[in-house]
C-alpha cells in the first residue's frame, strides 16, 4: 500500500470503493496541528469532481491504468465496437461508458482506459474536437458574418449543433465535442 506522500496528478487511487483520478494536490504544513494533503479527485466512472482532505500519511490503494487507442467501428443497439489498432482485436463498449456518443464517427481513434490488472474498460475518452460535415441545414445567406446569430445543422454522426447562418449543407466544420458547439469551418 501507498501513502499520500505517493499522490501526485494523474494517478488513479481507489477512494469510498470507488476509482478516481488525482486532478491536482497540494501538501500542507500549517503552523499548529498535523500535516495534510488537500486533492481534487475526478470519478472514473461518473466523470464528477469532488474535493477530499487526506491526513499526512494516510494509507491509499494505487490503482494501475492503461490507455489504448482504438478505433470505433460501428454501433449495435445499446453498444459500440472498437478494434484495436495494433493487434486488430475487437472489443464491445456499453454505452454509458462514452460521454458524448452523438459525437461517435467511424474511423475515429478514441482512448479506451483499461484497469490493468483486470484487462476491464473503464471509460472511453474521445478527442477533443471533431471534423465533420453538414449533412442538413437550412440555406445560408451571403455575407451574412457580422452577426452571431445561431441556426442548427445536422452533422454526418446524427448530432445536431448550432452553426452560424453563413454555414450550407455539404461544408465541413471543426465540432468541439465536450461542450458540443461549432468551433469554425474546415477550409477545402
Amino acid at each position: 500500500m501507498a501513502s499520500t506522500s505517493d499522490i501526485k496528478n494523474g494517478l488513479c487511487i481507489k477512494h469510498n470503493h470507488k476509482l478516481v483520478q488525482v486532478i491536482e494536490f497540494q501538501h500542507v504544513k500549517p503552523g499548529k496541528g498535523p500535516a495534510f494533503v488537500r486533492t481534487k479527485l475526478k470519478g472514473i466512472e461518473d466523470g464528477r469532481v469532488v474535493d477530499h482532505t487526506f491526513p499526512s500519511g494516510h494509507k491509499i490503494e494505487i490503482v494501475r491504468i492503461e490507455n489504448r487507442t482504438y478505433q470505433y467501428l460501428y454501433k449495435e443497439a445499446d453498444g459500440y465496437h472498437f478494434m484495436n489498432n495494433d493487434t486488430y482485436e475487437q472489443i464491445y463498449i456499453e454505452g454509458h461508458m462514452i460521454s458524448k456518443p452523438e459525437f461517435m464517427k467511424e474511423g475515429q481513434n478514441c482512448t479506451i482506459i483499461f484497469h490493468a490488472e483486470e484487462e476491464l474498460p473503464l471509460l472511453v475518452e474521445q478527442p477533443q474536437f471533431l471534423a465533420t460535415e453538414v449533412t442538413y441545414t437550412e440555406p445560408g445567406i451571403k455575407g451574412d458574418t457580422a452577426t452571431n446569430t445561431m441556426k442548427p445543422a445536422t452533422i454526418e454522426t446524427g448530432a445536431e449543433v448550432r452553426v452560424p447562418l453563413f454555414i450550407d449543407t455539404g461544408d465541413k466544420i471543426k465540432v468541439d465535442i465536450q461542450k458540443g458547439i461549432y468551433v469554425e469551418r474546415i477550409k477545402s
